[in-house]
């Protein structure tokens, strides 16, 4: 198909392996997710984000928490003190307290992102993809006593990421940056970080942009056209980005868009219980192709990830996705 399906990353943590999480559980739940995704038809797939599963915190996908807290020279046991001085911070209000406080050196640790990435590959049929957080969100949610400077935090954390992804083979390694919608001046400053992690990538490489997903809600206020320049700095080969719950308003902004990124299209809203039907599905599809042209418009997807929502809808809105992508097409 000229217009690829994939969803951009996470799904709704089966209730069986909450209830009873085990090594053996999660592979069984990494496997249902894939042959889910794989009976939608979508062309690549994820586990989920199942790999970040952590049974003393159910209700997170571990966008965060995962990457930080295995990370040498940070701690994470947390003083009220720590507390009260990152909640004095802006930018985060939506987090009561820090993933960690960085106190030294920022290393791997026992970060092992090619373990986790192994224990998936073999289960999957179709191509995969392997997401991980931007050094940027991953540094805004951090309380920072050792480097004293934002861009060499957000770097160093870059630093550990590359060196992590560079044994990951995955048809499209993806950064998530969540929070940079809501602070567009740091453009420049994100765009370095995402490419020094990009730089260990060896095949499709992918930057997904929205402007929040946390309880349902968006978390950034902000305009498409503020992050154009931001985009054109990425050294990636597409955008996973968001369109269906903000409409395609602003999509003709993205006709700037550098020749060498194609254009993933958000065509599923994830903040709503409601499933899109097909012919919405293609009307979404339709509306991006016209505004940009058939060469640009290279992915669909959801907005976000699924994680929030009942596994029925996340199913069926799969489902809706691939069968519109396919009604567009034909």
């Amino acid at each position: 198909m000229p217009i690829r399906t994939t969803v951009v990353g996470s799904y709704p943590t089966p209730a069986w392996l909450r209830a009873y999480p085990s090594s053996p559980n999660l592979r069984d739940a990494i496997l249902t997710v894939l042959k889910t995704q794989e009976l939608a038809g979508l062309d690549v797939v994820s586990d989920g984000e199942l790999s970040r599963f952590d049974v003393n915190h159910p209700e997170t996908n571990g966008m965060i928490e995962y990457f930080v807290r295995p990370m040498a020279g940070i701690d994470t046991d947390l003083t009220r003190t720590q507390v009260a001085e990152f909640r004095a911070q802006q930018g985060m209000g939506f987090r009561s307290q820090p993933a960690g406080v960085v106190t030294g050196p920022l290393g791997e640790g026992t970060l092992n992102l090619e373990r986790d990435y192994e224990a998936v590959k073999g289960l999957a049929s179709r191509p995969l993809k392997f997401t991980v957080t931007s050094p940027y969100m991953l540094a805004k949610t951090l309380l920072d006593k050792h480097y004293g400077n934002r861009r060499e935090l957000v770097l160093a954390l870059a630093g550990v990421l590359r060196e992590q992804v560079r044994k990951i083979d995955a048809d499209v390694l993806q950064v998530d940056e969540a929070n940079l919608p809501g602070s567009p001046a740091d453009g420049p400053l994100v765009a370095e970080a995402i490419n020094v992690v990009l730089e260990g990538a060896s095949r499709g490489k992918g930057v997904h942009l929205c402007f929040g997903n946390y309880g349902g809600q968006s978390i950034q206020k902000g305009l498409w056209k503020d992050l154009l320049a931001f985009c054109n700095a990425l050294n990636c080969d597409h955008l996973v980005l968001e369109f269906a719950r903000r409409g395609m308003n602003e999509i003709e902004i993205f006709k700037d868009l550098k020749p060498s990124i194609q254009m993933g299209v958000g065509v599923i809203d994830i903040k709503d219980n409601q499933v899109e039907s097909p012919e919405e599905v293609a009307r979404r599809i339709e509306k991006a192709v016209k505004a940009l042209g058939a060469e640009r418009v290279g992915w669909a997807h959801p907005d976000c990830g699924f994680w929030m929502l009942p596994r029925t809808v996340a199913d069926a809105k799969m489902a809706a996705l691939v069968k519109g992508r396919d009604l567009f097409c034909r």
